[in-house]
């Protein structure tokens, strides 16, 4: 059983592009998996294989608890007094292991293994995936409409990595087809119990306009040009406030670009939203004056304790 063990691990890993490290967890788990299935009740197990010729050793383990009372689960806790016995100066939360027999791979054992082999690859698949994706959080990628449901939009990376685009961060009005093709902002990894690790995605945030942007315009890329601030109403409206660190370039004529072909390219991306480019100042009356254009402001009343203006 050594050999095919280590020719399971091997295959496995050339043919997932998986660690091999990865798949002889899973081989454990799995034949830990099978060895609990022998027994009447929920013991504890560790299998560790060798990764060289393949053998085995089995081990049933307890979990060491301080109680002076009846053991919550005997099968896999031993109380800290009598653990003390074989082992002095073990501490609660410790744990005791005994050698036991490991098991054989009858049939029933085989398919426990290779249920449990499989969610395993999966979710280091899955990891995998997942780990090539975090590079990439904060910044705009394209992707392809994959499936769509009245609540979220499932869409595909590439690299077989899916990412969910929640209704509520699409912009109001639009819409798609399967096979569309799509830019979204990578906004977070999030893990929920019994989902895994997810991709969110947006187009609504105000990150999203600010990576548009730094796509369109060399200057905020080069760090000439600073945004230093975004507000959106997504698929209405939005302003954006940049400043130039090089006194020669004018920042707001950077981002509108020659006949506004610039400020035009963000806002085609954005179902046509409306986008102003704003001129920061330090002085917060003129920043504000700056902001309401072409409006004219023939009064400004700045109340510093509700920050409010």
């Amino acid at each position: 059983m050594g050999k095919e063990i280590i020719a399971i691990a091997e295959a496995l890993s050339n043919e997932r592009a998986i660690p091999k490290d990865k798949i002889f967890e899973a081989l454990e788990l799995a034949l830990a998996t099978a060895t609990k299935k022998k027994y009447p009740v929920d013991i504890a197990v560790r299998v560790a294989i060798n990764k060289k010729d393949g053998s085995y050793d089995t081990f049933r383990r307890w979990t060491v608890v301080d109680t002076e009372g009846a053991l919550d689960n005997p099968a896999s806790e031993i109380s800290l007094e009598a653990a003390r016995i074989d082992h002095e100066g073990i501490a609660a939360g410790d744990v005791v292991e005994e050698q036991i027999p490991s098991v054989e791979f009858d049939r029933i054992t085989i398919q426990t293994a290779k249920q449990v082999l499989s969610q395993k690859v999966k979710d280091a698949e899955r990891e995998q995936v997942i780990s090539e994706q975090r590079e990439h959080v904060g910044h705009v990628v394209n992707a392809t409409v994959k499936k769509q449901t009245h609540e979220i939009m499932v869409i595909d990376l590439g690299g077989n990595a899916e990412a969910v685009l929640k209704r509520d961060q699409i912009i109001p009005h639009e819409t798609y087809g399967r096979g569309d093709r799509i830019k979204v902002l990578m906004q977070e990894i999030k893990t929920e119990p019994g989902k895994g690790p997810q991709i969110i995605c947006t187009r609504t945030s105000p990150d999203f306009l600010k990576e548009l942007f730094r796509i369109e315009v060399p200057e905020i890329g080069e760090d000439v040009i600073e945004i230093m601030g975004v507000s959106r109403d997504p698929g209405s409206r939005a302003k954006i406030a940049v400043r130039s660190k090089d006194h020669r370039i004018d920042p707001r004529g950077a981002c509108i670009g020659m006949r506004g072909a610039r400020v035009m390219a963000v806002s085609n991306e954005l179902a046509g939203e409306k986008i102003d480019v704003v001129l920061w100042d330090e002085n917060l009356a003129q920043y504000v004056t700056n902001a309401m254009e072409p409006a004219e402001v023939s009064r400004i009343l700045i109340n510093e304790d509700s920050h409010s203006i």
